[in-house]
């Protein structure tokens, strides 16, 4: 039997690491994979369009070919869960009034105005939010599954024409990455080379 040891937070993203090579026989019971993406849906998004959208792939055969199409890596067909994460470009389009329907009118109606004036005719834009909003539930993801017990290892290792292809994406869908999530039968590699802090931290401003 196969022991799933919770972590802290802190210590998850600590641990988090890219896991290469999982137990293909190891099932993910399935409240672990609702809680996972019930947790990815907490991520933030830009006014709250929650464009990102969550392809769970289970068909073995599906699997099979989205392992050809990612350089044959054997966590795509290993891993317990295999998420291809996408986004939807006309989000801030699509009933926008939904993503406020709680909230008072007059912050409805001030925020729907606001998410068009901000997107429309902004190809460029809403490209980027949606990389943005893919990296965030990704990574919210990842440190939801290490908090869980598992490991996981994100993926941009594959054709995208292919997987879009393999997975039907919808007209005006992006993808942004693929995320492998299981239980580890190897460990990561030991860390290549931290830059440290002072390379990549500023102070104000570049000099």
């Amino acid at each position: 039997m196969t022991v799933i040891t919770p972590l802290d937070t802190l210590s998850a993203i600590e641990q988090r690491r890219a896991v290469k090579h999982y137990d293909a026989d190891f099932v993910m019971p399935e409240e672990d994979k609702k809680r996972l993406l019930s947790l990815a849906l907490l991520s933030p998004s830009s006014f709250n369009i929650q464009n990102w959208r969550f392809v769970m792939v289970d068909d073995p055969q599906v699997r099979q070919q989205l392992k050809a199409a990612a350089w044959n890596q054997d966590q795509v067909t290993d891993a317990s869960l295999l998420v291809v994460l996408c986004a939807n470009l006309n989000s801030w389009a699509e009933q926008p009034e939904r993503y406020w329907q709680t909230a008072p009118e007059e912050v409805r109606n001030f925020l729907v105005t606001a998410i068009i004036n901000f997107y429309k005719d902004k190809p460029q834009t809403q490209r980027d939010e949606a990389m943005r909003s893919c990296g965030i539930a990704a990574q919210t993801l990842m440190i939801a599954a290490k908090s869980l017990g598992y490991d996981s290892c994100p993926m941009v290792g594959f054709d995208p024409e292919e997987v879009a292809n393999i997975i039907h994406l919808p007209e005006n869908h992006v993808i942004g990455l693929m995320v492998a999530i299981g239980k580890a039968v190897q460990p990561a590699r030991p860390r290549g080379g931290q830059l440290p802090m002072e390379a990549v931290v500023i102070h104000n401003q570049f000099s």
